[in-house]
């Protein structure tokens, strides 16, 4: 059958019950038989199940469950026409209408094959259609036996009709059909609890969207079910009749639950509405009981003779008003058990992961929690606390702690959170618009999220931005320090390497001109009587040494910090160091002033460093150099025209790591990029 032509017949079928409930009413009206607020109800039970049918067939067409609530809805129709027809014409106005007999013996029995349809189908085939294994295939043979053939023996038991005062027209003394419909009876029960047995078996090896719905349909049949069974106690033990209207519209309700499990399953959540069942159903009952075992129990104990004690009910009332609170906190835990198992409520994973956080915890026990408290409420097969590092997002902690992710960094692109591989559901962790990490989670094969679980982790997300903003901050933080502690080793290096290299400079040069200076004064002293003239070149020769050995000392001096670096400024230092420079180097000053002596101190040597490199590696035959000063900010750039380097895979030699060095120790960031170095 093709997907159009099952539309046509879903919808055809509906429109055939809404044409034979048209019949009823309109035979009722004109009969002058009134329709009582019951039968509203039991049309509305009808209409449900018709509806739900023809929506179910028409979108679904292979699924049986459809083509049966179609088929039950016609049934019902036709046994509420049956009914109206025969008091019609057997009981209002005798003989008014043709062939009431046979009607009324279609009404006697045919209501029995469609209550076990109605109870047992649904059972074994919901949610695909299918049984749920191939062991029960001899109880879905006996059900569809007793729905097609159960009926045979009730339509040939010979007697008067139960509501109809009229005999079986096609009654049969047999005892075969005797044996018959008892046998009849005693496999309704056993069949409906086969069929319940199937529902639970299909329930418990249900997963992802199969549970979902299941929990639907089990809540609605739960509520039929507990409805029956606390309407026989009412009766045997207090002889108090449930209204039929009352068991019509949970009959809807069932029919209404499979359509929301069918197609919106997603947008309700049915954990909620089960877990508030059940502590009300049961609260509602330890009330009656208490009430019941002391006004009526102790009552007639006291020989009240059945009249109500205003004592007693005074006491039962304080009984209830002591114990209510302590027993609505069991039963509320019994409730979250039944629905959530083992794993916390997502209420309380909630509660239970701000008082982790409130207690102030260690840094590197923050996102383990997270990622616990993300696994633990929506019962994922893996969660992950993604951090962002720079611009990439790194696993930084998960739950379990053995199920490692198998995740490289992913780089994020633009403001959105990028594709996550191999997870359920992934969300971003924001804090004033800056996406700080994310929270994924995996859950196992064939399960899927659930609303309340959609929502739980979009909760955590929520809450872990602040969470990771203080991870964050702490972890640069460290970082730092550790940049800290290693620039102040390479200074302190430094500062060790240049008290060498001075002592080396000293030793091996104004020492050692300082020694021959006095060699030769000692020899020009010897000669001065003995060779004048010979004496005489000597001193001048003296001279000039003299002179380059205080040129010497003046250059090394400058190189330790130049004088008039500390007279003039960095500007007067520079152009005058630049005018030895080998290379062209153009200088621009704007709104240079005086500094700290550190600040300039810092940017004199930097910028000399910068020189030396772009003369010995760019092999640039100009070089430009810049200082800005402005509202007390100074900042310096050095450009080349030389080849150029790329700074990313580029070491970093001893000049780059003593300018960056300088820089930071006075909080300042040195930049770099191809051609020029800038601070």
């Amino acid at each position: 059958m093709t997907t159009r032509t099952a539309r046509w017949l879903a919808w055809a079928l509906w429109g055939l019950f809404w044409l034979i409930m048209g019949c009823t009413f309109v035979l009722g009206l004109g009969s002058g038989v009134g329709t009582s607020p019951g039968e509203y109800v039991q049309l509305l039970s009808f209409a449900t199940f018709a509806t739900v049918g023809a929506l179910v067939a028409s979108r679904h067409p292979s699924n049986a469950i459809g083509w049966i609530f179609c088929a039950l809805g016609l049934g019902l129709a036709l046994v509420g026409f049956a009914d109206t027809y025969s008091a019609i014409a057997l009981v209002t106005r005798s003989r008014s209408l043709p062939a009431g007999v046979y009607v009324a013996w279609f009404y006697d029995w045919s209501w029995l094959p469609l209550f076990l349809a109605s109870v047992t189908l649904p059972l074994l085939l919901f949610p695909d259609g299918k049984l749920p294994s191939r062991r029960w295939r001899p109880v879905g043979w006996i059900v569809w036996g007793v729905i097609a053939l159960g009926w045979i023996p009730l339509a040939l038991l010979p007697g008067r009709f139960q509501e109809r005062p009229a005999t079986n027209p096609f009654g049969v003394e047999s005892e075969l059909v005797t044996l018959g419909s008892q046998a009849v009876f005693l496999l309704f029960p056993v069949l409906l609890i086969a069929s319940m047995a199937a529902l639970v078996f299909r329930f418990r090896r249900s997963r992802g969207e199969e549970r979902q719905q299941l929990k639907w349909f089990t809540y609605a049949a739960a509520l039929l079910t507990l409805t029956g069974v606390a309407s026989i106690a009412l009766d045997s033990f207090a002889g108090i009749l449930v209204p039929e209207s009352v068991f019509a519209i949970l009959v809807a309700f069932l029919a209404v639950a499979v359509g929301i499990a069918m197609f919106k399953y997603r947008l309700y959540d049915i954990d909620i509405v089960i877990s508030k069942t059940v502590v009300y159903g049961l609260l509602a009952a330890f009330i009656t009981a208490v009430y019941v075992a002391i006004v009526v129990g102790v009552g007639r104990l006291l020989g009240s003779g059945g009249e109500p004690d205003l004592g007693l009910s005074i006491a039962a009332t304080a009984i209830v008003a002591l114990a209510f609170q302590p027993v609505r906190a069991r039963v509320q835990h019994l409730a979250n058990r039944l629905v959530y198992g083992k794993r916390a409520t997502p209420y309380e994973v909630l509660v239970a992961f701000g008082e982790r956080m409130a207690a102030t915890p260690a840094t590197e026990d923050v996102l383990p929690r997270l990622a616990r408290a993300l696994a633990e409420g929506t019962g994922a097969f893996r969660a992950v606390a993604w951090l962002r590092v720079e611009d990439e997002l790194r696993p930084a902690s998960w739950w379990p702690p053995d199920r490692e992710p198998d995740h490289d960094p992913v780089p994020l692109s633009g403001s959105g959170l990028p594709l996550l591989p191999d997870v359920s559901l992934a969300l971003p962790v924001v804090h004033r618009g800056d996406v700080l990490g994310a929270l994924s989670l995996t859950k196992s094969p064939g399960e899927r999220l659930t609303p309340t679980e959609e929502r739980l982790a979009a909760d955590l997300a929520s809450q872990a931005g602040l969470v990771l903003r203080n991870v964050r901050l702490t972890e640069e933080l460290l970082l730092r320090l550790d940049e800290l502690r290693d620039s102040r080793k390479r200074l302190v290096g430094a500062q060790d390497e240049e008290r060498r290299r001075l002592e080396r400079d000293i030793h091996d040069g104004a020492q050692q001109q300082l020694v021959a200076l006095a060699l030769k004064l000692r020899l020009a002293r010897s000669r001065a009587l003995r060779e004048p003239q010979r004496a005489d070149d000597l001193l001048v020769q003296l001279q000039a040494e003299v002179q380059q050995a205080l040129q010497d000392l003046r250059d090394l001096a400058r190189g330790i910090y130049p004088p008039l670096l500390a007279d003039q400024g960095l500007g007067a230092a520079l152009r005058a160091h630049v005018r030895k420079a080998g290379l062209p180097v153009e200088v621009e000053l704007d709104g240079v002033g005086r500094y700290p002596p550190e600040a300039e101190a810092a940017v004199y040597f930097c910028a000399l460093e910068a020189l030396q490199n772009a003369a010995k590696y760019s092999g640039a035959s100009t070089i430009s150099m810049r200082l800005s000063g402005e509202n007390g900010h100074l900042t310096f750039t050095v450009e080349d025209a030389g080849r150029g380097f790329v700074p990313e895979s580029t070491p970093r030699g001893a000049g780059m790591t003593n300018m960056s060095d300088r820089l930071e120790a006075l909080g300042r960031v040195a930049h770099v990029t191809t051609g020029h170095f800038a601070g």
